[in-house]
């Protein structure tokens, strides 16, 4: 067994109590979970300060100097011990509130310690709470380099864990190691990658003696992590495409030919030419296709999609459709009916509203070949549906399904169909690398002849009157207006009196127009009326929260306004955006928010009204959101926990590590070369025993 392995209980200065905190709060059990809790910030211990330097720009400071008196104050829960301490240029009191008695008997008066803490001002005077105290004897006793300081928990706060309790367990966790730790990486990828030791970076991490060694030891540790997830990745692919056989779509037949020649409703775009060649050749290849396809909303992802079953039905194959909602499935039915009309393509809708009879005909009509097309929400999963051949799978808004839903659909064959996986959310390059790596990505990005991009403009909301003004033109001409509202509160009672309240005031303020209003606690069938209402123009004006985001397309709708815009993420507000310009008349999207607006939300409004760019917009949002809980991490396959990199920060060292994880899986696909072993142990131990869900798009 590896001295990492060693249960962190048996650490000198841990013992079960602390262990059982230390497991529950920060997920640490192992002497090898302990060396990655790494330090979040370092402070330089070498100098010295006086007392009357103090100032509030320090975060932290060190004194040198004498406690003259000891005196306690207040009572009850209040109570605190003040310690007057002096290097002779000034006073500063060292404040305690709990470990009384044991501070009194620890220090002594006038000796000489150094004193470390955060100095803040109180009644204008400086104080410094629990700081640590050292005895001084001479110069030698000075610490020496950056000190690490390490997040900590409430709960260990309370049971003494604080950051310098956290360095002491550190520091006797390495007096525990007598040898050179392993090293965690193979020699070429060491080499290649111009990395320091393993054992060294450790040591350097917690203690570093230099700003150099320190750079050398974080580089060398985000890069393992960033490794081990692109080599995992890149490793899955490998296996896949070698492993999986795909149908092979041989040629190109009469239905696609008739729907080009007759149906096309425009030209393609370069863009959506592009895809199609793209998935035209994966299809061909008698490999199994995984591909996701990113394109802004209306970009043509759908057409794609729709010409791609075609080639799946002209090859004698079935297809189907997954849509996270009834109301994008009815649409996506409509689209492909219409665009159908005509043509021997049977295209049929099934979602959890299908009713029994025509529920059982469908299934019929399915095992029998008859429907080439079938259209639904996850009802589609279900076991009872069984397809003659299904060979094209389209899955829409893919992080609204799991990864066990996705897996059901493989089963539906006697070998896995191509996969198609569709995102109006763009995805920076950096998460697309590791969310969902395993795929080929297609990117659309241009917009169909005719559409116009969507004016953005900001308003106040204390200016109302002209944006009232402005909508009652655009409905007198015709158009219709979205007005979203924000989940504001944790309680849906509260968000819903919120909804309410706009939607009686916008009743009131057009009251010469049919207002209709949608949200999450509707039924179905409900929401299906209002929107059958608001797409067939009886109504004028949607009131609504975020539930319209996904996919709802009303080419008629020209102006979105966002209520409270600053409560938005950048993403979201950029997928509320694009639920107008659908059609070829101008559309506008309005941000309102109150004057008073933090230095974040004052950027994200004018990335929204600067561009029309979804990728740019996604890079933004990643840099100021943070990757936080990536969309679909869990789903991807991937031993996800980051310690120390950072996706957004990081994603030069990012790219460099998919680099060289793909020339060694490249050279070494099945990691069997003996030099390859150590990193083939890595990875099993980083995955743990989840389920293989790598194999699954």
């Amino acid at each position: 067994m590896s001295i990492l392995q060693t249960d962190i209980q048996y650490v000198p200065g841990v013992g079960p109590k602390r262990a059982e905190i230390l497991q529950k709060e920060i997920d640490v059990f192992t002497l090898g979970d302990l060396l990655r809790w790494y330090p979040y910030r370092y402070i330089d211990r070498t100098r010295i300060y006086y007392v009357h330097e103090i100032d509030s720009a320090q975060a932290y400071i060190q004194l040198k100097g004498k406690i003259t008196a000891f005196e306690t104050l207040g009572e009850g829960h209040k109570r605190r011990l003040v310690a007057h301490f002096t290097d002779g240029t000034g006073f500063v009191d060292l404040v305690w509130f709990q470990g009384i008695r044991f501070v009194e008997s620890k220090y002594k008066l006038n000796q000489e310690y150094i004193v470390f803490g955060k100095p803040t001002l109180f009644n204008g005077k400086w104080n410094i709470a629990h700081p640590d105290i050292d005895p001084f004897m001479n110069e030698s006793d000075r610490p020496e380099g950056l000190m690490a300081m390490y997040n900590t928990t409430e709960k260990m706060k309370n049971h003494f864990l604080n950051s310098r309790a956290m360095q002491k367990i550190i520091t006797a966790a390495f007096s525990l190691i007598k040898e050179r730790l392993p090293e965690s990486l193979s020699p070429d990828v060491v080499q290649e990658a111009g990395l320091m030791p393993f054992h060294d970076a450790l040591e350097n991490i917690h203690f570093p003696k230099t700003p150099s060694l320190l750079r050398d030891a974080e580089y060398r540790l985000k890069f393992e992590e960033l490794f081990y997830i692109q080599l995992s990745i890149v490793r899955y692919a490998s296996e896949r495409k070698e492993k999986l056989k795909g149908f092979v779509f041989g040629k190109v037949g009469e239905s696609l030919h008739t729907f080009f020649r007759e149906h096309l409703p425009f030209e393609l775009t370069n863009a959506q030419k592009r895809v199609i060649k793209e998935i035209r050749r994966d299809t061909a290849t008698g490999r199994q296709m995984n591909r996701l396809l990113q394109g802004d909303v209306g970009s043509g992802k759908t057409l794609v999609a729709l010409m791609c079953m075609l080639i799946a039905r002209d090859n004698g194959f079935q297809s189907a459709l997954m849509s996270p909602t009834e109301i994008l499935a009815s649409q996506h039915y409509e689209t492909f009916t219409r665009m159908l009309r005509g043509m021997k393509v049977r295209v049929a809708l099934l979602t959890g509203s299908t009713r029994k009879k025509e529920r059982e005909l469908i299934h019929a009509a399915l095992l029998s070949g008859e429907i080439d097309i079938l259209i639904g929400t996850h009802a589609l999963i279900e076991d009872v549906v069984q397809f003659r051949n299904l060979g094209f799978v389209v899955i829409d808004e893919q992080h609204r399904f799991g990864v066990v839903q996705r897996a059901r659909l493989w089963e539906k064959n006697r070998q896995p169909p191509h996969v198609l996986v569709m995102t109006a959310t763009p995805i920076p390059r950096t998460l697309a690398m590791t969310v969902y790596g395993d795929l080929d990505v297609s990117v659309i990005d241009e917009l169909p002849p005719g559409r116009k991009q969507v004016q953005t403009l900001h308003r106040y909301d204390k200016k109302r009157g002209a944006l009232y003004q402005f909508i009652r033109e655009q409905i007198v001409q015709g158009r219709q207006v979205y007005i979203v509202y924000p989940l504001i509160e944790e309680s849906e009672t509260l968000d819903l009196k919120n909804l309410e309240e706009g939607y009686l005031h916008i009743r009131e303020a057009f009251p010469e127009f049919s207002v209709c209003k949608m949200h999450g606690r509707m039924k179905a069938a409900e929401k299906e009326e209002v929107m059958r209402r608001f797409v067939n123009n009886e109504a004028q004006i949607m009131v609504s929260t975020t539930v319209i985001e996904v996919g709802v397309n009303v080419p008629n709708a020209t102006v979105m306004v966002i209520e409270s815009a600053q409560r938005f993420g950048l993403s979201q507000l950029h997928q509320l955006r694009g639920r107008v310009g659908r059609g070829a008349d101008q559309s506008y999207c309005i941000l309102i928010t109150p004057y008073e607006l933090s230095a974040d939300t004052r950027k994200r409004i004018e990335i929204m009204t600067g561009t029309n760019d979804g990728f740019e917009i996604a890079e933004a949002d990643l840099k100021l959101r943070g990757p936080g809980d990536l969309e679909g991490t869990q789903q991807s396959g991937v031993p996800f926990n980051l310690h120390i990199a950072d996706l957004v920060r990081d994603n030069a060292i990012l790219y460099r590590a998919r680099e060289i994880a793909e020339k060694i899986i490249d050279r070494d696909p099945h990691l069997a070369q003996p030099e390859h072993l150590v990193l083939k142990q890595q990875l099993s131990r980083l995955a743990g025993n989840r389920y293989d869900w790598g194999r699954i798009s």
